[in-house]
């Protein structure tokens, strides 16, 4: 997860490249009246406006975007079709098939090809990976519905081994993008889909290359190794043995829980929200684990991250869960920052004293979790190689 950037930082950025207005033109093929383009930046969970533009009666639309720095920013035609282009110093002409006219509609998208310079053309080549990626895990979604398996449990299995086969060969190409078109700045867009821990070496040579080409690039650089040093203080927070970052929930009656109020019992915490399906179906499972452990010294609480509170408390009403249950108001945005998760459920056990034993457990590894804990078993504190604890000297 990607943590806020300082406003002095992006501020710094504006004096390097002088703000600019990018000039974005196209057609949409299929439009109801008012259909709208909006251009969207996002800055760690928020989602700042640029500019919106409907389409005219020819179907065409012309918008300009105010661009203070470089970077990323999304496209978005009505809901309908979605591209990231990058916006610095050039104008850009990008046609959108627009509005599904199929009878039945399936929320899958044509590939949107961006027309500009350099930098876009590379927002091409890792656009259409994430599009091939995402395509092929429709593929084995569908294969694996129509196989035959002993069990569902075989199904997933062998569904998300080829999940990650996918995913492995996404960053893999990545890979390539980044080492042969690091002259860019738009090398920057592919760089945040790596894992510096994993990647630093391929990262810093890119970084390197980049600032050469490029001297201007160097404060977006500072920028993103800035995100990389706070993150992995983060990261290290969360680890097993730490205690847990303190955060303030509420409970229905909007009374304050903390975690500190469980002190003295292990503590089952759970991340969730009712747009959740996997969270609403790790609840049965919580429930058996619930019964089993409510009087063995185990305290229970699921945390939801709806955006909005009557949301959770329908879900509530419908679920019945028999533990202590809170919300917090800003949809998980904060938590999802202090606690390094991008995905929900999230799972936590912790100690008698607020510590973290285990982290993102699910299924029987809860019960296997506090059945360690309860017996006494040190948590397995993670080994750090020397790459992944220091960031070191970039340059």
């Amino acid at each position: 997860m990607k943590s806020f950037l300082l406003l002095a930082v992006l501020a710094c950025v504006s004096t390097v490249f002088a703000d600019n207005e990018i000039k974005v033109c196209g057609k949409v093929q299929f439009a109801d009246p008012g259909f709208k383009i909006i251009a969207y930046r996002y800055e760690g969970f928020r989602k700042d406006t640029l500019a919106i533009c409907e389409a005219s009666p020819d179907l065409s639309y012309e918008m300009k975007i105010p661009v203070d720095h470089p970077g990323v920013v999304a496209l978005n035609c009505a809901n309908w079709q979605s591209v990231n282009v990058w916006m610095e110093d050039e104008d850009l002409d990008v046609d959108f098939r627009g509005k599904d006219t199929a009878r039945i509609k399936i929320k899958n998208p044509p590939f949107v090809y961006i027309k500009g310079g350099k930098n876009n053309e590379l927002m091409n080549w890792i656009n259409f990976e994430a599009y091939r990626n995402y395509q092929q895990m429709i593929a084995v979604s569908q294969a694996a519905y129509r196989a035959q398996f002993t069990s569902e449990h075989e199904r997933q299995a062998l569904s998300m081994k080829l999940y990650d086969h996918g995913n492995e060969n996404y960053k893999e190409h990545l890979r390539f993008l980044v080492k042969h078109y690091a002259d860019r700045t738009s090398v920057m867009a592919a760089i945040r889909e790596l894992n510096f821990e994993e990647d630093s070496v391929l990262i810093k040579q890119a970084l390197n290359t980049l600032k050469k080409a490029n001297h201007g690039a160097a404060v977006l650089i500072e920028a993103y190794m800035k995100e990389n040093r706070e993150a992995l203080a983060l990261k290290k927070r969360m680890e097993p043995g730490n205690v847990l970052p303190a955060f303030e929930c509420l409970s229905e009656q909007e009374v304050p829980i903390r975690i500190s109020d469980f002190k003295g019992k292990a503590l089952v915490l759970d991340f969730w929200a009712s747009w959740c399906g996997p969270c609403r179906k790790e609840i049965p499972n919580l429930k058996a684990v619930y019964d089993e452990f409510k009087d063995k010294g185990v305290a229970f609480l699921s945390v939801s991250i709806d955006g909005k509170k009557t949301d959770w408390i329908k879900a509530l009403k419908a679920e019945q869960m028999p533990w202590s249950q809170a919300w917090v108001k800003d949809s998980g945005k904060a938590v999802m920052d202090s606690m390094q998760f991008s995905g929900i459920p999230f799972i936590v056990i912790l100690d008698k004293e607020g510590r973290i034993y285990r982290k993102n457990v699910r299924g029987k590894q809860i019960k296997e979790t506090l059945l360690e804990l309860l017996e006494g078993k040190p948590c397995e504190k993670t080994v750090h190689s020397p790459a992944s604890v220091s960031m070191g000297a970039m340059m």
